[in-house]
């Protein structure tokens, strides 16, 4: 048998015009290297070689039906190629045909277990059906086999990084970029790494390297904007938001990334038109149910309750942070509509399912509690005394959560003098760069007594340095973290003219609000009535020690329940607690234009109400644990 008329064999011109269309191939001529592969394949149907080859091309055309097609035929010219399963495999996952992928891969490695390429195609499919530990050990396995291997290396960091295991996923996207740099997808999840870790400068700098080499990347942009809401950076998070929907209209997260940043900035109409918008985008984003549900409440026959009780009826099926976000949805909802019962089955069981991600050690923290009251007694507070930063810009609303520590700092940001600042941990990063310049080995609050005259100064400096970089021109400014609570005595000693506004509030009601909220920042205690109850009493130990060894005229303790029921007189106390005259824009609060990041930014921009008085009283049989609790032996006064 001879062709074109010649007498070389048949397979000596079909081997020539392999060469060919292979060369064409690897010099980026694929519609030529196809048309040649196709002319082969017409010519002897069963070349494995041109089948695999041409699989691959329209497999990267992204002509998956094809790709299984020719691979498929690869298989049946070639059965124990292990090459052409592990292809078949992918281009099956891709078509999201998983069960028949899992069967190829297995096949494929039955024959070559050592085929890096496969194992982390392998891997892939197992991670996407959501058996992630068998895809945890493919990645690992293709690594150790092939350790340059971009892919495999940024498989594993991410499911690393799904782990909390940041320095380990660190370490493997660095493998990636060593392989590739221009590996775009390496630097954003890198980013992602460095905003767990506060670290919001460097991940800011590392999402923009994603974008300088591929500007198109929306995930960057819309994981750009999530980081600057975490910096109060609304305006700079709308604007990467809107840049990644522009790329990619139906992002979801870009969408609710924008509504949180308006519900902040006080655009409450517009927060709840964009939270719609991205809820028609993504039904099953449990966690803008949960932004439109704190923004809105619910009435009879509200469609959003039907939507998320159709989600709750396969709730397994969502991720646990999805359960968690539906669960304090829907107990939002039916308190709104006064079925407390439901409201708080929902409530326990998001509480729960939080509790169980947390690594909270109680007995750490409350002995921390105690240690600062061992620290501070009377002997070292006037041993201390006398030095400081003399500025008399800060003040510091304290409390526990949710007990109205939102209110007051909006009274005092409505006076033309003041700055509210927020919830900023200004004072903690003040007192860890402190540690990190001195070399301090020991924590707070074992450090203070070996901190010098000098060096307390020093401490209060980069405080004050650091909130007027902020407000240059205010005569007060106010950080309402609560928790500084614990900071208090060393807050004096730092910073001896700053003012301290105590706010608190029924102990019931303060509990109950943090157990049913779903808080952004990290409050391990909140997610157990035990637990919650026993810091709870912590706390007013603690206060209770501040009140005896700070001198009058530091601190002044403002009742919550008094503040709504004598607005005017209780404002006019504190305002001039802080050394301030009187302003009438403090009592019309609820019409100061600022940004309010915290849970309570809906309440504090309407005028006052008393209907969170008293709030528990409806669970009351559904809160023995948290009563008994806060009654065995709360010291001194739970008030």
């Amino acid at each position: 048998m001879s062709a074109a008329g010649t007498d070389t064999p048949l397979h000596t011109h079909v081997e020539r015009a392999f060469q060919i269309a292979s060369g064409l191939q690897k010099e980026g001529k694929a519609p030529e290297a196809d048309r040649l592969y196709q002319f082969i394949l017409a010519v002897v149907p069963t070349h494995y070689d041109s089948l695999f080859r041409l699989g691959t091309l329209r497999a990267r055309a992204n002509r998956m039906d094809d790709a299984v097609r020719l691979f498929g035929q690869a298989v049946a010219a070639k059965p124990e190629s292990a090459d052409a399963l592990g292809a078949l495999g992918i281009a099956l996952a891709a078509l999201d045909r998983p069960d028949e992928a899992l069967a190829y891969f297995q096949k494929s490695l039955s024959i070559s277990p050592e085929s890096a390429w496969v194992l982390n195609a392998h891997g892939a499919a197992l991670h996407k059906s959501g058996q992630t530990e068998q895809a945890f050990a493919q990645f690992k396995r293709a690594v150790e086999i092939q350790p340059d291997d971009a892919d495999a290396n940024f498989n594993l960091a991410t499911v690393l990084l799904g782990r909390d295991r940041l320095q380990d996923a660190m370490v493997h996207y660095g493998k990636v970029l060593a392989a590739q740099p221009q590996y775009y997808a390496a630097y954003n999840n890198i980013a992602a790494i460095l905003k767990k870790l506060g670290r919001f400068d460097e991940a800011i700098a590392s999402y923009r390297r994603a974008l300088a080499i591929n500007p198109k990347y929306a995930d960057a942009h819309c994981n750009l904007g999530t980081v600057f809401l975490a910096l109060d950076r609304y305006e700079d998070t709308i604007e990467q938001s809107e840049k990644a929907l522009r790329l990619d209209p139906s992002m979801a997260g870009a969408h609710n990334n924008i509504g949180v940043a308006l519900q902040a900035l006080g655009r409450v109409e517009e927060a709840g038109r964009t939270y719609e918008t991205a809820l028609q985008l993504a039904p099953r984003q449990a966690t803008i149910h949960l932004n439109l549900a704190y923004l809105r409440r619910f009435t009879p026959g509200d469609p959003r309750i039907a939507a998320m009780e159709k989600l709750a009826e396969d709730v397994a099926a969502l991720d646990t942070e999805g359960q968690i976000a539906l669960h304090f949805a829907l107990g939002k909802a039916f308190s709104d509509l006064g079925q407390y019962e439901r409201s708080f089955r929902h409530l326990r069981d998001g509480n729960a399912l939080k509790r169980a991600q947390l690594a909270y050690d109680e007995k750490e923290t409350l002995s921390l509690l105690e240690r600062i009251r061992t620290i501070f007694m009377p002997v070292l507070m006037q041993q201390k005394s006398g030095g400081g930063d003399p500025s008399n810009a800060p003040v510091f609303v304290v409390g526990m959560p949710r007990s109205g520590t939102t209110l007051v700092e909006q009274i005092l940001a409505s006076h033309s003098e003041v700055h509210g600042a927020g919830e900023i941990e200004t004072f903690d990063q003040a007192l860890i760069r402190f540690t990190r310049r001195n070399g301090v080995s020991t924590a707070f609050p074992d450090m203070v007594p070996g901190i010098s005259a000098d060096q307390m100064a020093e401490l209060g400096a980069d405080y004050v340095g650091s909130i007027r970089s902020a407000a240059p021109a205010a005569a007060r400014v106010v950080n309402k973290l609560p928790l500084n609570f614990k900071y208090i005595g060393l807050i004096h000693l730092a910073l001896p003219n700053a003012r301290i506004v105590h706010i608190r509030r029924d102990p019931m009601d303060t509990c109950f609000s943090c157990f049913s909220l779903l808080f952004s920042g990290n409050q391990a205690f909140a997610y157990d009535q035990g637990e919650l109850a026993r810091y709870y009493r912590g706390y007013v130990a603690l206060m209770e020690h501040w009140r005896s060894v700070l001198p009058p005229g530091v601190m002044i303790e403002v009742q919550y329940e008094d503040l709504v029921a004598d607005l005017e007189g209780q404002a006019r106390a504190i305002v001039d607690h802080c050394g301030l005259p009187w302003e009438a824009a403090c009592l019309a609060f609820h019409k100061t234009e600022r940004p309010v990041k915290t849970a309570s930014s809906i309440q504090v921009r309407e005028p006052v109400y008393r209907t969170s008085v008293g709030r528990w009283r409806p669970y009351e049989s559904f809160l023995q644990p948290l009563m008994e609790a806060l009654n065995a032996g709360t010291p001194g006064d739970a008030r």
